[in-house]
């Protein structure tokens, strides 16, 4: 087949399985947990590498920040014959039990973003896939780290949400706000509607695992609030759960 043109490849790496972080830094520590781990491309915001688990070629590729580039990402690994996608990525925590260094497993995303808009109307949810999202609950658990499971919020702008304050929209941006908390948004990232609405138009399977880095509201309200910068829970996380999906398909 042709190479894509922004992932920059083709299908010949036969993997049906890809691990998706936002940021290229984390792509070759991910990949270290797989078996015979190697570089395989790099362009723009993607950078890959490729191994495998249990004699299964698995993919990780890095989406760059926000939707537009996770939803590109997803198209062209899926035109490559991926039909499994596990995105591992960091949040900010909305409900006060969701505090630094837990896990959060999306089940869902409020789509408070623009490149879902032009797949499916806003009324279609966003929601992960089951099997995709058990096995990260489960890893988690049996991994026996702290793990949130339930809908996030995804938005846009990384300031709109920090500073809304100081933002033309501001009085929108925290009403909007108030109501995700109180309908019980867990955290708060920046590509799971993306990824959801396009795998679901796809028809593949997408999953969702975050580290929240910290929690606005728990410093909001003077609580201990914790902040940590360590993914490695969730990468543990992602790659045990492919693998446990690898099995069960077997």
């Amino acid at each position: 087949m042709k190479t894509m043109y922004h992932i920059g490849f083709d299908d010949s790496h036969a993997a049906k399985y890809a691990i998706l972080p936002g940021d290229p830094g984390r792509v070759e520590s991910i990949a270290a947990l797989l078996d015979a781990p190697r570089f395989y491309h790099q362009n723009r915001e993607y950078t890959t590498w490729l191994g495998s688990l249990e004699g299964e070629n698995v993919l990780v590729m890095s989406t760059g920040m926000g939707g537009p580039s996770t939803a590109i990402g997803v198209e062209e690994l899926c035109q490559t014959g991926v039909r499994t996608l596990i995105r591992v990525g960091t949040c900010g925590g909305m409900q006060t039990e969701v505090i630094g260094g837990n896990l959060v497993v999306a089940t869902g995303a409020v789509r408070m973003e623009g490149t879902s808009r032009e797949y499916a109307p806003i009324e279609y949810p966003a929601v992960a896939d089951l099997t995709v999202t058990n096995a990260l609950a489960r890893a988690a658990r049996a991994l026996g780290y702290p793990c949130h499971t339930g809908v996030v919020h995804c938005k846009d702008s990384f300031y709109g949400q920090h500073s809304p304050e100081r933002m033309p929209v501001g009085d929108e941006l925290q009403y909007k706000w108030r109501a995700w908390i109180k309908a019980g948004c867990l955290a708060s990232e920046m590509e799971s509607a993306a990824l959801f609405i396009v795998a679901q138009t796809l028809r593949v399977r997408a999953g969702c695992v975050l580290t929240a880095v910290w929690n606005q509201e728990r410093a909001r309200q003077g609580l201990s609030n914790p902040e940590t910068h360590d993914s490695s829970s969730a990468i543990r996380t992602a790659v045990e759960a492919v693998r446990a999906l690898i099995r069960a398909e077997r």
